[in-house]
């Protein structure tokens, strides 16, 4: 399956929300930082922190308020500016560093992805206000470099990836499928919507009636039992990697056969009653296979990457990292026309 990058390189058309300052002119070939062989342009690297500030905006201002860019959201002593410039300009580097190793994966630009770059780029200047491209800092040129970079990116991804280890084993990949009954000891939520804490009295009323409910999961199941009592029935997975509570974790491995239905379990917060649906789920053990892959794929990116990394040496120009700045606000709305489409991946 292909994976696609939108002429839009977002989800939706931007649109400038907001200014809180006129910003900075700069000189957009001016080189942010170079390892001597490969140069950043403040231009990429502007519309790369710009680009990544703009999928971040809506959620950000929704919870945080206009202002979230300029606060230390993690009391790190940054700004969350910074911290997004920073990663914004780690990836650069990376970017870069799969750059110089293309011709080891056979990895290459050719004419055609070069024509499908430049229609892209076109796209994404034409759905976007001037305003909006404007803020961004974006033009062809710069456009066309970092649709490059994002295509070299997914590629060299794709073809690294290649050499993970994909054999796991059954047993390593076994994941048992259950369902669970949860009640809370502490609050409950009322007629109108509000949390309530339990008095001692209901606390003990409760304790009652969820021992009968245990009781009767035991002869009836659990689903007819969670019903009778008006308890809701929630599916859950487990394996060797999953993060339970030592109360559970014991629980589960009591249980030995499908079917199977725990005592009540009580936790610090509430109780628990559990029922062993399939010792072994196919479905859930192969999903599990799955991330398992997944994850070596990801940890052998990983490694090859900082290992390229760790062959370049750059030096960033603070003075002109610091007239980047998100000194204005995007908004991001879906488009009214279907646009352009780039390959980013091999078939």
């Amino acid at each position: 399956m292909k994976k696609r990058l939108t002429a839009l390189l977002l989800s939706g058309v931007l649109a400038v929300s907001m200014f809180a300052g006129c910003g900075t002119e700069m000189n957009k070939t001016a080189t942010v930082a170079t390892d001597g062989t490969n140069n950043i342009t403040l231009g990429v690297a502007n519309f790369a922190s710009r680009l990544t500030q703009a999928q971040y905006d809506d959620f950000y201002v929704s919870y945080f308020g206009e202002n979230v860019w300029r606060t230390d959201m993690y009391g790190q002593g940054t700004t969350a500016e910074d911290d997004l410039k920073a990663n914004v300009m780690e990836n650069l580097y990376a970017m870069y560093a799969l750059k110089n190793h293309m011709a080891d994966y056979g990895v290459e630009i050719t004419a055609e992805d070069a024509a499908a770059i430049s229609t892209v780029a076109e796209s994404f200047i034409s759905a976007n206000s001037a305003e909006a491209i404007e803020a961004l800092g974006a033009d062809r040129e710069i456009l066309e470099t970092y649709l490059e970079l994002l295509t070299i990116q997914s590629r060299m991804h794709a073809e690294i990836i290649k050499d993970a280890d994909t054999n796991v084993s059954d047993e390593e990949a076994a994941t048992s499928a259950y369902s669970q009954v949860y009640v809370s000891k502490t609050s409950y939520t009322d007629a109108e919507g509000k949390t309530v804490e339990y008095t001692p009295e209901e606390v003990e009323a409760l304790a009652q009636k969820v021992g009968a409910f245990a009781a009767a999961a035991k002869v009836d199941g659990l689903k007819a039992a969670a019903e009778a009592h008006e308890y809701t029935v929630s599916p859950a997975t487990y394996n060797a990697k999953s993060s339970v509570s030592a109360e559970i974790k014991t629980a589960l491995e009591a249980l030995t056969t499908d079917g199977a239905v725990s005592d009540l379990i009580e936790t610090e917060t509430g109780y628990y009653v559990l029922q062993m649906d399939a010792i072994v789920d196919a479905t859930a053990t192969e999903a599990t296979r799955d991330s398992i892959i997944s994850e070596r794929q990801n940890a052998l990116y990983t490694e090859v990457v900082e290992g390229y990394l760790n062959e370049m040496e750059w030096d960033l120009d603070a003075r002109l990292w610091r007239q980047i700045s998100f000194d204005n606000l995007f908004t991001v709305y879906e488009p009214e026309v279907e646009t352009e489409e780039l390959d980013v991946t091999e078939q």
